[in-house]
């Protein structure tokens, strides 16, 4: 389940990629045009920034703004800084690998093979929904069919 500050961090940086290149938004600007808590969205942004993904500025026309083009910063890229790996078990996760304790045979595993089906369209989905495409109404049945 997507927790509460990814999905923060999201709107926050939704909100960034409307501005105009060259402009930034104040945490407070932010916080009250995505309706987010100010003191949480300061966390937040900082782990963006510590990350690669804003860049901000102290003074008078300070604020946040995007350190990427936000159509390369992608939903699933944003999800691993905040809440960690995609994967809904151990076994299925590329950089936090663990064979489940209660596992007999990874292989044979019925119910690994249906959360591997489950956790591949995830990440596909999110992998490529950029911030540009989330705001230009870019549709998940576009991406699973592959015209978006």
């Amino acid at each position: 389940m997507l927790s509460q500050k990814a999905k923060y961090a999201l709107q926050a940086l939704l909100a960034l990629a409307e501005l105009d290149e060259g402009d930034s938004l104040m945490i407070g600007d932010i916080a009250e045009k995505q309706r987010l808590p100010k003191r949480f969205l300061e966390q937040i942004l900082l782990d963006l920034k510590h990350q690669g993904v804003v860049q901000s500025w102290r003074g008078k026309n300070g604020g946040y703004a995007l350190l990427k083009s936000a159509d390369k910063i992608t939903f699933g890229e944003i999800v691993r800084i905040i809440d960690g790996p995609l994967a809904p078990l151990p076994c299925l996760s590329r950089m936090a690998y663990r064979k489940c304790d209660d596992c007999v045979d990874e292989e044979r595993c019925a119910v690994r093979r249906v959360f591997a089906s489950v956790h591949d369209a995830t990440t596909e989905i999110l992998d490529s929904m950029t911030l540009t495409r989330a705001l230009n109404g870019g549709e998940v049945r576009e991406l699973l069919r592959g015209t978006g």
